[in-house]
């Protein structure tokens, strides 16, 4: 036997290792590997989803939120548009509301008698003219919506009288206008001036 042969019988009979042990050992799982890591990467999954859903629910209710804003803005600025247009001749007609109160007293100031057809018909006729031209102002201003109000027998309404007085009068209901020193107004159902009058009370 020569001594190469010897070398390679020594060899195989130092490290004998079958098949099978071969197989098991590529068939054992690696080292490295941990299904404790698969898990972790699973919940850091749904972690970031959660953190998404949450971030998406954020958004949406502050859009929600600054639409309803913007339609509550927008809904202001209409109003107020509304109320400059309603409104802007709110100082123009409070200063016709002098002539329409010397209109009405130089009426109250004629006698009964000299109204219609009377004796006096200078005064008659001037009477006729004064109570065209208060007619023609309480039309301009009705057509641009200032109304007059406050009449006798109106009930009392905080709102739009101003009871300068009290007194006890027979066969009128208390709480009710008694006398009308001074009209009242209102320009698109807002009173401007409210009326002074007079009320019945209870004896």
């Amino acid at each position: 036997m020569s001594s190469d042969d010897k070398t390679t019988t020594s060899s195989s009979s130092q490290n004998p290792q079958s098949d099978d042990d071969q197989t098991d050992e590529i068939s054992k799982p690696s080292p490295d590997f941990n299904e404790d890591d698969n898990d972790d990467t699973e919940d850091e999954t749904e972690t970031e989803e959660q953190k998404l859903q949450v971030q998406i629910t954020t958004l949406k209710d502050q859009l929600l939120r600054a639409l309803a804003e913007q339609e509550n803005i927008r809904r202001i600025a209409r109003r107020d548009v509304d109320n400059s247009k309603s409104y802007a001749v709110t100082s123009f007609a409070k200063s016709l509301l002098d002539t329409s109160d010397n209109l009405s007293r130089a009426l109250e100031a004629v006698p009964e008698e000299h109204r219609g057809d009377g004796d006096n018909s200078v005064l008659s006729n001037l009477y006729e003219g004064i109570q065209m031209t208060d007619s023609g102002l309480t039309k301009a201003l009705l057509k641009n919506g200032l109304v007059k109000f406050g009449t006798v027998g109106d009930v009392f309404d905080p709102n739009r009288h101003e009871a300068l007085f009290e007194y006890v009068e027979e066969g009128k209901d208390a709480g009710t206008v008694g006398q009308v020193m001074k009209a009242g107004f209102e320009l698109n159902k807002r009173v401007i001036r409210p009326a002074e009058v007079g009320i019945i009370k209870k004896p």
